[in-house]
């Protein structure tokens, strides 16, 4: 006698393999990629045509003081971000300010107190510049610098 296969046997399907996500790349972006973003912050910079474009063009200047190799994206609706080995901070407009978020601000050295906006949470720390401000460029440089290095420390 030949054995019969039950009901939930023949009706049930079989298992689906997990689906894997996509892993993102650690590689630089393209150069066609980098030129239309830095062209694309360079519009940004001129759209805003006020003290605002004066002081991210400023920031982003010394950004890439501090990391010549920095990548330049566009993400989020238009906002700068300069990334090495993962996102070092981003640079939004606002109506009355720029403002500078770092993504692991919180884990960063600050001993000139550069951050002064975004101060509560456990990760993100952001600097805040208004109108006629300054910021003292030598601890911003090492702001980025320290960025760079909790990035390399990831991977």
């Amino acid at each position: 006698m030949t054995p019969v296969p039950s009901k939930k046997a023949a009706t049930s399907k079989p298992a689906k393999a997990a689906a894997k996500k996509p892993v993102a790349s650690k590689r630089a972006a393209a150069p066609e990629a980098q030129d239309d973003a830095s062209q694309r912050i360079d519009a940004r910079i001129a759209e805003l045509g006020d003290w605002r474009g004066k002081a991210l063009a400023q920031m982003r200047a010394l950004i890439h003081a501090a990391d010549p190799d920095v990548i330049e994206e566009v993400k989020w609706r238009g906002t700068p971000v300069w990334s090495h080995g993962g996102i070092l901070c981003t640079g939004e407009s606002y109506k009355d300010k720029i403002k500078l978020t770092f993504a692991k601000g919180a884990s960063l050295p600050d001993p000139k107190g550069l951050f002064n906006s975004s101060l509560e949470g456990n990760t993100r720390r952001a600097l805040d510049i208004f109108e006629g401000g300054r910021v003292n460029e030598a601890a911003f440089k090492a702001l980025v610098k320290a960025a760079v290095t909790a990035n390399d420390k990831r991977r």
